[in-house]
């Protein structure tokens, strides 16, 4: 096949066929097949144009749409797969046929997926409960297969910083960073005659580690907005905190919120668990859950806590700007988090974006990679690496 044949097949599939797509360009084969796919989803009811020969639809067959469920895994790598499923539950309004048991084992599992299953949640018949929780579990346990380690290695070594003392006992010193904070301080002394002169360092400051320091704690609170718009939020979350929970340097506690304040923290030890635990949907009371938060900070200094939400607030906006510049006035560091996901700038309410930046609590969108390097600069009360993507400082 030359380049020119290759792009006129390329162009037919994008455009869908018919006399306005002007290539002329028949297919055949797998590339009929894979046009007949992209037909059923991405086909036109106004009849005529480009669009034409894609008519086929999905209709609301179960059978049909999971015949189409493998097709698109036939033709297609997996992250296109992920697409046209969102697509197809978007646009063709497929998320019913997510309540029956066969249709869940077709799909491609993913973090949307996960979202749409849990709007669904209350809906779903106990047979398909199962099954759900099932490919809820797959997905959380690759997010943690990926996400963990870091998370763990970045948040300890934020925690040995931020425990560093400057008068430790000698067996406590940590002589490696002792000696490189000390270097400016390098003394030359003479030797004697015909010898070249030796040089010491002085430890003007001592750095290291004491026996009460390595027990302190950090007390984190992951303060979370499950309307619908922060369905990948809600399972990032999760997953980082059934982490943070796991360590036994860290006290983590789990808020969910809608109009109401549920809190899971006594599921955290299975993140599958407080997925189910919360409802997907419904209004948005930041100031009453920033309440409740408020309520479980015994040590306001050794305190992180973590809002994510959209800042859509139908609470009192006033008195929800009065407990953020309180919990920071005693000492807590306040993280707020438009998103935490890989889906580029979200939707939010920039003025209570602005309102929280000029408190000196920066909002952004943060990506899964980037939370542990935040959650680290928060424990050691440095400046949050913030991304242009989404921000107000």
């Amino acid at each position: 096949m030359t380049d020119s044949d290759e792009r006129l097949r390329r162009w037919r599939l994008v455009l869908g066929g018919g006399a306005a797509d002007g290539t002329r360009h028949e297919l055949a084969g797998r590339d009929a097949a894979m046009d007949r796919t992209l037909g059923a989803l991405y086909g036109s009811d106004s009849g005529g144009g480009a669009a034409a020969s894609r008519q086929a639809g999905l209709g609301g067959s179960a059978p049909q749409v999971a015949r189409w469920l493998g097709d698109i895994r036939t033709y297609f790598p997996t992250s296109v797969v992920q697409v046209m499923q969102r697509d197809a539950i978007d646009r063709l309004g497929l998320a019913a046929l997510l309540l029956e048991p066969e249709m869940l084992e077709a799909v491609e599992a993913d973090v949307h997926l996960v979202g749409t299953l849990l709007s669904l949640n209350k809906a779903m018949p106990e047979t398909t409960k199962i099954t759900a929780r099932a490919v809820v579990r797959k997905v959380v346990e690759d997010l943690e297969k990926r996400l963990a380690g870091r998370t763990r290695a970045t948040v300890t070594g934020a925690l040995d910083r931020s425990a560093r003392v400057t008068r430790p006992r000698h067996r406590d010193i940590d002589w490696d960073r002792t000696i490189r904070a000390n270097l400016k301080h390098y003394l030359a002394l003479p030797g004697k005659e015909g010898e070249e002169g030796a040089g010491t360092i002085v430890p003007e400051r001592l750095i290291g580690y004491g026996r009460a320091a390595r027990a302190v704690k950090k007390d984190v609170v992951l303060c979370i907005d499950q309307s619908g718009s922060m369905a990948a939020s809600v399972v990032y979350a999760s997953v980082f905190g059934a982490v943070l929970a796991s360590m036994r340097s860290i006290d983590t506690k789990l808020v969910v919120f809608d109009t109401a304040v549920v809190d899971l923290t006594d599921q955290l030890d299975d993140p599958v668990d407080v997925l189910f635990g919360t409802q997907l949907g419904g209004g948005t009371d930041i100031n009453r859950a920033l309440a409740y938060c408020q309520s479980l900070i015994t040590r306001p200094s050794e305190t992180v806590v973590v809002l994510i939400s959209d800042l859509y607030e139908g609470g009192i906006r006033d008195e929800m700007l009065k407990r953020v510049a309180a919990m920071k006035a005693a000492g807590t560091q306040f993280v707020a988090l438009l998103a935490l996901s890989d889906e580029g700038a979200p939707s939010y309410d920039r003025e209570h974006a602005a309102a929280l930046a000029a408190l000196g609590a920066p909002a952004f969108a943060c990506t899964p990679d980037l939370f542990p390097e935040v959650m680290a600069a928060a424990i050691e009360k440095r400046p949050l690496p913030i991304p242009d993507m989404t921000r107000h400082q």
